[in-house]
C-alpha cells in the first residue's frame, strides 16, 4: 500500500495511542516523513523507546506473508536518514524490530545482515 505517516498516525491513535509510534516514515517512493518528533520518546520496541529513533519503511508484506519488498529508493533514502542521524547524534546502532522480539516479523529482513557495511559492531547483541 502506498501509505505514510498520516496513515500510520491514524492506525495508531486508532487503538488508542497518543501519536505514531515511529519517528520517520520512508514511503515506497523514498520519501522520508517526519512522524513522533525526536524530542519525544517513540513507540515502537517495549523496553527500548528512550534510547532509540523508530524508523518504519513501508512494505514488508507479501500475500499477507512477510517478505523484503524494500525497494532501491527506500533503501538510498534509509541510508541517508542513517548517516545524518548518525552525524547528528554520534555512533548509533541499527536494528530491526524482529532483533528484540519473535513476536515480530518487521521489517521482514535481518538489519544487521542485509546493512552489514553499516553496523558499527557486527558482535553487539541487541
Amino acid at each position: 500500500m502506498d501509505i505514510g505517516a498520516k496513515e500510520i498516525k491514524g492506525w495508531h491513535k486508532g487503538k488508542g495511542w497518543k501519536d505514531i509510534g515511529y519517528h520517520f516514515v520512508i514511503r515506497l517512493n523514498g520519501k522520508v516523513e517526519l512522524g513522533r518528533p525526536l524530542y519525544k520518546v517513540g513507540s515502537h520496541v517495549i523496553g527500548w523507546n528512550t534510547d532509540s529513533v523508530g524508523v518504519c519503511y513501508v512494505g514488508g508484506v507479501e500475500d499477507k506473508k512477510p517478505k523484503d519488498t524494500m525497494n532501491a529508493a527506500q533503501e538510498a533514502a534509509w541510508r541517508k536518514l542513517v548517516s545524518t542521524l548518525r552525524a547528528q547524534y554520534g555512533a548509533l546502532e541499527v536494528f530491526g524490530h524482529n532483533d528484540f522480539t519473535d513476536q515480530k516479523a518487521c521489517p521482514s529482513f535481518k538489519v544487521g545482515e542485509k546493512f552489514a557495511d553499516m553496523k558499527l559492531n557486527p558482535n553487539t547483541p541487541p
